[in-house]
Formats: structure tokens, sequence, C-alpha cells
């Protein structure tokens, strides 16, 4: 298999509206579809961020059911000279930083929460480059 990027990324969330007013309404994710009851899906960059209500999507016939529980991990990537401007942002929304992290290379990354606890890590452009 030739995997040319991880395409879209799964989140589970508990409330639709909530979860837009987070991503769009704080991070700036264009939302590309709302199924109200089953998810809101996100433009993240040349990505997808899809967010489901786990319940619903157990209860899926005509896709595979799936769903998950418990703190989940994501990533975005900011280009370099971007990453301060987007720290102080997030500070200026009164986004609670978690942790911020200095990787091999001197490249940075910080963390935070979103509203279901699912944890968000904003990464400088070159981490896992070779």
């Amino acid at each position: 298999m030739r995997i040319a990027r991880i395409k879209e990324t799964c989140i589970y969330v508990t409330n639709l509206d909530q979860t837009e007013q987070f991503y769009n309404g704080q991070l700036g994710l264009p939302v590309i579809s709302k199924v109200q009851g089953r998810h809101i899906f996100f433009r993240a960059g040349e990505s997808v961020l899809l967010c489901f209500i786990a319940a619903q999507t157990k209860q899926e016939s005509e896709l595979p059911p799936h769903g998950a529980t418990g703190s989940v991990h994501l990533a975005f990537e900011v280009e370099k000279d971007a990453y301060a401007s987007t720290l102080e942002e997030m500070q200026q929304k009164s986004i609670p930083i978690l942790h911020q992290h200095l990787w091999k290379g001197n490249l940075r990354s910080f963390y935070f929460h979103d509203p279901d606890g699912n944890l968000v890590e904003v990464i400088e452009e070159g981490l896992w480059e070779e």
C-alpha cells in the first residue's frame, strides 16, 4: 500500500453545536457538512476532521458501525512563521494551554483540550519530516 497522507481524522463528541462553536467559532475551521444528531465535518488544511456522535454511528446500517470513548489526540500543523501568533491567538481566546513542548530540531508544539476533552496539539511545520 502506498499511502500519500491521512486524509481524515475522526473524533467522537457529545454536542455538535458546542463542537461547531469550538472548531469553527474558536479555531476557524470551515464547516463542510453537518447532519444534526449525527456529525459535523470541518476542513483542516488539506485534511478533514470528522466529528461524530458515537451512539449514532454505532447504529449505522449502510456503513460499518464505529465509535470510541475517552480522550483522543489529534494534531494540527501550522507554518513555522505562524506558530507564535497561533499560540497567542489561543491564549487571547482564553483556551487553556496544557503544555508547551520543544522537540528535536527546536520544533515546538502546544496542547489544549476541546470541549469533549480530546487532546488537541498544534505542531510547528517540520515535525516528522525527514
